[in-house]
């Protein structure tokens, strides 16, 4: 047991694109308010290697999670920060997730050098993600729109984008905003418009299943109605058998001490798009997965 007079030594095992180095550093900075000692340990992992295919094609955002895990099982690290829009539904055994914090913007942002909304584009006009969600979505607003795929880390694709590529790309406002970015993003999309990702703009925290020091140290951290919101989005996606090679929306809102979820789930063959919500009062998480199986069963 650490007595109280020495302070925790923590290791954050992190990828190293700048955005989860900045999410790792601000988890540090929390951590180091509780008198912990703090360094990263930055990792390359698979996903940030295979560029050049999309995720749904080589196993999904998982690749992304993968090495990290590895080093919390070696106990070269004692946790792991990821956005939790990337992490898989069900963890393997032996992990726990031991912290959901605030959520930033969870919507959608529309980047573009020369067009102010998706409105304005030409017919026409090459829109870039990788997200089958985003472009699902996209098909419906500007069925006229080519959708090309987007893939590497935030610098990467406004790279490309700067460099002609696309006449537009659609990003997790969440990012730009956590990296200075927020002046790229022309128009943010309304959740109406265009429904977000489960949990997406959230970070979540990854440990080992038998690390109670740090569940306990870092449970503080988690924010109930982010985590609660969250875990109705992700049961959605669970229930579905989720992964990033389904096109799937799903976002949960406070009314009050209700939890209001809304779902879309796209056929990527025909246009169609199925739309299920519900509404009910959500005091614990196990309610909070309830709602979110009970949606995914009216999708179904």
């Amino acid at each position: 047991m650490h007595s109280s007079h020495t302070p925790q030594k923590i290791t954050i095992a992190t990828r190293e694109s700048r955005l989860a180095l900045w999410q790792a550093n601000h988890i540090k900075t929390l951590l180091e308010a509780r008198g912990c000692t703090v360094t990263l340990l930055g990792m390359t992992t698979l996903g940030d290697q295979i560029l050049d295919k999309t995720l749904s094609k080589v196993g999904g955002k998982g690749l992304f999670v993968k090495e990290l895990e590895t080093a919390l099982l070696d106990g070269r690290a004692d946790l792991a920060v990821h956005s939790l829009k990337d992490v898989p539904m069900d963890l393997p055994d032996g992990f726990a997730l031991a912290a959901v914090l605030e959520r930033e913007d969870p919507r959608d942002a529309f980047v573009s050098n020369d067009f102010a909304s998706l409105t304005d584009l030409p017919q026409g006009a090459v829109v870039g993600t990788s997200s089958l969600r985003r472009a699902v979505l996209l098909k419906e607003l500007r069925p006229d729109v080519t959708i090309e795929p987007l893939r590497g880390n935030l610098d990467t694709r406004l790279a490309k984008l700067d460099a002609g590529h696309y006449a537009a790309i659609v990003l997790a406002a969440a990012g730009l905003k956590r990296l200075g970015l927020g002046q790229r993003i022309r128009a943010v999309f309304e959740t109406n418009q265009m429904l977000p990702a489960a949990a997406q703009g959230a970070l979540g925290l990854e440990i080992r299943a038998d690390r109670a020091d740090l569940m306990a140290l870092l449970a503080p951290l988690s924010h109930p109605p982010t985590l609660l919101a969250t875990a109705a989005e992700r049961a959605v996606s669970r229930a579905l058998g989720g992964s990033c090679s389904m096109p799937l929306a799903a976002h949960a809102t406070w009314v009050g001490d209700s939890l209001f979820l809304q779902t879309a789930l796209g056929d990527e063959h025909t246009a169609h798009i199925r739309r299920a919500d519900a509404r009910v009062i959500v005091t614990t998480l196990g309610q909070a997965e309830h709602l979110g199986q009970s949606v995914a069963a009216r999708l179904m």
